[in-house]
């Protein structure tokens, strides 16, 4: 593989836990359950999903609610490791993320730039959290996504060979476009399931491993 991309989840990849249900299960109404199982199982779409389950929270929690994600949220092993070898080995690393920037971005702070990181943007100016979506789907995607990966990635490494790392079903269109994946959770059954290039891993020592492998 010459001169790759490196495409990177950030909820339950980078960080140990999915940071958007950790805030839902600490100050979302009941109701937020019913529209994660409709995400996950991809009967409505990311974007209206997320979007309604932010909806639930008062903008008045706002202090509250990124205390809280930023002393909860634990990065991976092995990812600060993982991304002084990128800059090493001159592979350009995009983190393209579900989360919202008002968590995202604080935690990568002082290891990814801001130009590297796509995200969500929350907006607290209104009663209740809206969430706005400024990464949406480019005409050759119709999924809702909120923050489209397969957008993004058409936007930003056109013609590369790219390497996506993920967890999820919300990765899982990017990495159908990877030329390799590397996977842990739902995304790496779904590799496997539809025969996709990929690896296992737990931790980012993993993720150095398999990126040598194929570079």
């Amino acid at each position: 593989m010459q001169n790759p991309v490196i495409i990177c989840d950030f909820d339950g990849t980078i960080t140990k836990n999915d940071n958007i249900i950790a805030i839902m299960k600490q100050f979302a109404p009941p109701e937020w359950v019913a529209l994660k199982d409709g995400v996950l199982s991809q009967k409505i779409s990311i974007k209206e999903g997320v979007g309604r389950m932010f909806s639930l929270l008062p903008s008045s929690q706002k202090d509250e609610i990124t205390q809280f994600i930023l002393e909860d949220a634990k990065i991976r092993e092995g990812f600060a490791e993982f991304v002084a070898y990128t800059k090493e080995a001159g592979i350009p690393l995009y983190i393209v993320s579900g989360g919202m920037d008002f968590f995202v971005k604080p935690i990568l702070a002082g290891l990814v730039p801001d130009d590297h990181i796509y995200c969500n943007a929350a907006d607290f100016s209104s009663n209740h959290i809206h969430i706005n979506w400024p990464h949406a789907c480019d005409d050759n995607c119709t999924n809702e996504c909120g923050c489209c990966k397969p957008s993004i990635v058409r936007r930003i490494a056109p013609d590369q060979e790219m390497i996506v790392i993920g967890d999820s079903v919300t990765d899982l269109e990017a990495a159908k476009l990877a030329d390799f994946v590397i996977a842990r959770d739902l995304l790496l059954q779904k590799s496997e399931e539809l025969g996709l290039s990929h690896k296992p891993f737990e931790t980012f020592w993993d993720v150095i491993d398999h990126v040598k492998e194929v570079v």
